[in-house]
């Protein structure tokens, strides 16, 4: 089977099995780019209590925010963890966005994808995985998002070697998925939530995986 129709066919087992994500949370672009910086290194329960503080104190807007002393900024995203490594990530994007379009991320959702995606990896703090999330599920580019999960599940389906890179595992899937912004967004989510329940890190639940029955099929 052709790598685009095999992908095609995990994806569509794990939709049949799990329906739609609606992943990423977030009521505005620039709250699910927050999100994606937060959310690095730590649960996504632990960003939902950091988001909650924000949102209390009127933060989730980017020119109200790049007013904040340090002190505040950090106090407020604590929950997430690294409170004081994030929230330097936090204002290195801040600065970012207001040299790039005066802090209106939504000004950057018709940029050209590959220079926007180069642009945002030369923000300090921002490696791939959370760039390519800005990139796809604040400003709907389309960019597939890989991760911890990604590997493990298509390592252990014999698909990409255990030691595959971050930007050699993305072209895996999008040198043979159509272009297609909402099948990126909803694929990695899947993905997760295939993870999460199944594909745990020392050992998975592989019979009542939804991709159970590529196990044997999975090419070497």
């Amino acid at each position: 089977m052709k790598r685009r129709d095999l992908l095609l066919a995990y994806y569509g087992a794990m939709a049949e099995a799990l329906g739609p994500s609606r992943w990423w949370p977030g009521e505005t672009p620039f709250e699910i780019a927050l999100g994606a910086i937060l959310t690095q290194n730590t649960a996504w329960t632990n960003v939902e209590k950091a988001i909650a503080n924000l949102r209390t104190a009127g933060l989730l807007d980017a020119k109200a925010l790049q007013l904040q002393p340090a002190a505040k900024l950090e106090e407020l995203i604590r929950p997430a963890g690294f409170f004081r490594v994030k929230a330097v990530r936090i204002r290195h994007f801040l600065n970012f966005l207001d040299e790039a379009c005066g802090l209106d991320l939504e000004r950057l959702r018709n940029e050209d994808t590959r220079s926007l995606r180069d642009a945002l990896l030369r923000v300090q703090g921002i490696g791939p995985e959370t760039a390519d999330s800005i990139l796809l599920y604040a400003l709907g580019h389309p960019t597939f998002v890989v991760d911890a999960y990604t590997r493990r599940i298509f390592n252990r389906h014999m698909l990409v070697h255990e030691d595959i890179g971050y930007e050699e595992l993305r072209e895996f899937f999008m040198d043979a998925l159509p272009t297609d912004t909402a099948l990126f967004n909803e694929y990695h989510a899947l993905i997760v939530l295939t993870g999460k329940n199944w594909c745990a890190k020392k050992a998975g639940k592989c019979t009542t995986c939804p991709l159970a029955r590529f196990l044997e099929s999975a090419a070497p």
